[in-house]
């Protein structure tokens, strides 16, 4: 069994609405390459057709690997979240120790991860550092320049 992750209602409808797309129309799209390399004459010489069926399983690949995603995806149900508690979808605003520098993230799952945002992933390192601290907590947390400590100075939803 795969591993469960928690989703917003938003993420959860993108993340079926990409497995829509990839069964309907990435599947009619790799058939007719296909039955176009297959009109350029043998088989067994033609690179095209090869080539399509190799894209063919990777695109079969991407759609069992999504809906093995979908199938172990919970909508999250922010009302039973402790909000005085570093969670999943929680806005927490942190204070580096060491510089000062303030920022401000969204703890979210894997999929839904993007720094640009501000939505950073509950598996990343800075992630599972937040997960569980309270407001004026300190934390220690390694990344790949070294430990840096932080300062939990909001939290909110």
């Amino acid at each position: 069994m795969g591993k469960i992750s928690y989703y917003t209602e938003e993420g959860l409808n993108r993340l079926k609405a990409e497995l829509n797309d990839l069964k309907t129309k990435g599947r009619s799209d790799m058939s007719r390459q296909i039955a176009e390399a297959r009109d350029k004459g043998d088989l067994s010489e033609n690179a095209e057709y090869d080539a399509a069926k190799d894209a063919q399983g990777l695109l079969e690949m991407k759609i069992s690997k999504m809906e093995e995603i979908v199938s172990n995806a919970r909508l999250l149900d922010e009302s039973s979240i402790d909000a005085s508690l570093v969670s999943v979808l929680s806005t927490v605003k942190i204070k580096n120790r060491k510089n000062g520098a303030t920022m401000t993230y969204t703890l979210v799952s894997e999929e839904e991860a993007d720094l640009k945002l501000g939505k950073i992933s509950v598996g990343s390192p800075i992630g599972k550092g937040l997960l569980g601290k309270k407001v004026g907590d300190t934390t220690e947390i390694k990344v790949p320049a070294g430990t840096l400590e932080f300062e939990v100075l909001e939290i909110g939803r």
